[in-house]
């Protein structure tokens, strides 16, 4: 009985991989030699590669195709002035080669001369019948100088190719995305439908973009089309979950998300779904148990603890809240998230010293919002740390000049301080600008509300 084309494939792997092992010589023809290092070089073994192509080429010098394996493998190993006399002398030999022509294109496209590579490339494409993957190859060309109308349209052609390239059809919606032409995109994506109605993938993509355009009721059915067309599409499970939760329709999302989990292996990001669904549903016991598979799955998650911190936070309980926001402090100390939820929940809980740390962190790395320096002077004020009050909030007013909540607050530091000029300076820029929010200063600062001082510049900006 003869073998299968894998069978007998399987056959040259094992032959050759025996040869190896005892330094016997077999001899292999050069079509067996190039299927043993695309199996190499697909499953990244490298090495191996490199010593079948020596062994090829040993038995077969004047085979092109294995002198092409050889300097795709100089490529990738950025050998590329080798890989360019070697190419050079074989266009001497065989012009008419696309695949001469495509290694060619690598190498500029490794040099980043991509307008070069596409050159070439198309001059490709004029010597093969088989263009599906050197359309795919002008597209990554075009991908890499930006020009995503152009990638499109050739990432496209691969599709009037092979319907099946959901490769290609991924970098399609990826070029429509980056050019936020959402609606070109639905409309793209609908005619690929009409002739491909059972397509998952595009269904799938379809939804997507549905969803961004805040289109629930399409987005629902289109996800619903993906899982009739494969009813084990995860991804599509997770969607219709997210649609149902826009819509309010807590159970049934949680149901779309059980089912990705019984799929295949649990993903922390269903079970933060799962817990936030229960919480909307006022599920509190659930919401806790999902929100703690959800860290325990992937305790690299930073939604994972923000979620469950934040549940805690609302709940009002403090304690509970900063013992995870301090577990997640500890695994990634860098995450500013977790800095200012750290600062609020200790400052809730009264911690002023925690507090400041944290808020002084959480400007270190970079989060300059107002209410980061509002909370954070409000914080020094409680710890009688008034110049570092001051100097935080002249350091707000450089991202948020004469802004009303800063002013009030710099006003009032200035009268404590006793720097009246300067409190009467900030206090009437502050009642310039919102005399409505004086109550922010009557409110932090009582006691200096009440000076003369204060309401008779007060009374100056009543009328």
């Amino acid at each position: 009985m003869p073998f299968s084309a894998h069978e007998d494939h399987n056959l040259s792997i094992a032959r050759f991989e025996s040869m190896l092992k005892t330094n016997d010589v077999y001899f292999f023809d050069a079509e067996d030699f190039q299927n043993i290092i695309h199996y190499y070089l697909d499953n990244g073994k490298i090495a191996l590669a490199k010593k079948a192509i020596k062994i090829g080429l040993d038995q077969h010098p004047t085979s092109t195709e294995l002198k092409l394996l050889n300097i795709e493998v100089l490529v990738f190993e950025n050998k590329l002035n080798i890989a360019e006399v070697m190419l050079d002398d074989l266009s001497a030999i065989e012009a008419s080669n696309e695949e001469i022509y495509i290694q060619k294109a690598n190498i500029f496209s490794k040099k980043d001369n991509h307008t070069e590579a596409i050159k070439l490339l198309k001059t490709a494409l004029t010597l093969t019948d088989e263009s599906s993957d050197i359309f795919s190859l002008i597209g990554m060309e075009y991908l890499f100088l930006d020009d995503y109308d152009s990638a499109k349209e050739y990432f496209i052609k691969c599709l009037e190719e092979d319907a099946e390239d959901y490769s290609a059809l991924y970098n399609v919606i990826y070029c429509f995305d980056f050019l936020e032409d959402h609606d070109g995109a639905i409309s793209f994506l609908n005619m690929f439908l009409d002739a491909n109605p059972y397509c998952e993938v595009a269904w799938h993509q379809i939804g997507k973009q549905y969803f961004s355009k805040k289109m629930y009721k399409e987005a629902l059915s289109s996800f619903e089309f993906a899982i009739y067309s494969d009813d084990t599409f995860i991804g599509a499970y997770i969607e219709k979950g997210k649609v149902l939760e826009k819509l309010g329709r807590y159970n049934e999302a949680i149901e779309n998300y059980e089912i990705s989990l019984k799929l295949d292996d649990p993903t922390s990001f269903a079970y933060l779904r799962i817990g936030k669904c229960h919480e909307k549903l006022g599920n509190i016991d659930l919401a806790k148990k999902y929100f703690n598979k959800t860290i325990k799955e992937d305790p690299l998650l930073d939604k994972g603890w923000i979620a469950i911190t934040d549940f805690y936070t609302r709940l009002k309980d403090f304690d509970k809240a900063l013992y995870y926001i301090n577990k997640a402090v500890n695994i990634d100390s860098e995450n500013v998230q977790y800095w200012k939820r750290s600062a609020i929940i200790n400052k809730n809980l009264m911690l002023w010293e925690e507090a400041d740390i944290a808020f002084q962190k959480t400007v270190e790395l970079g989060n300059y919002e107002l209410s980061t320096w509002t909370e954070w002077s409000d914080t020094l004020l409680k710890l009688g740390e008034y110049d570092s009050a001051i100097l935080a909030l002249m350091q707000a007013l450089e991202f948020y000049p004469e802004k009303p909540e800063l002013e009030y607050r710099l006003a009032g530091m200035y009268f404590i301080t006793h720097e009246s000029i300067k409190a009467s300076y900030h206090l009437r820029n502050a009642l310039r600008n919102d005399f409505t929010k004086k109550d922010i200063f009557a409110h932090t600062f009582s006691s200096v509300y009440e000076l003369t001082e204060v309401q008779n510049i007060i009374t100056e900006f009543k009328h």
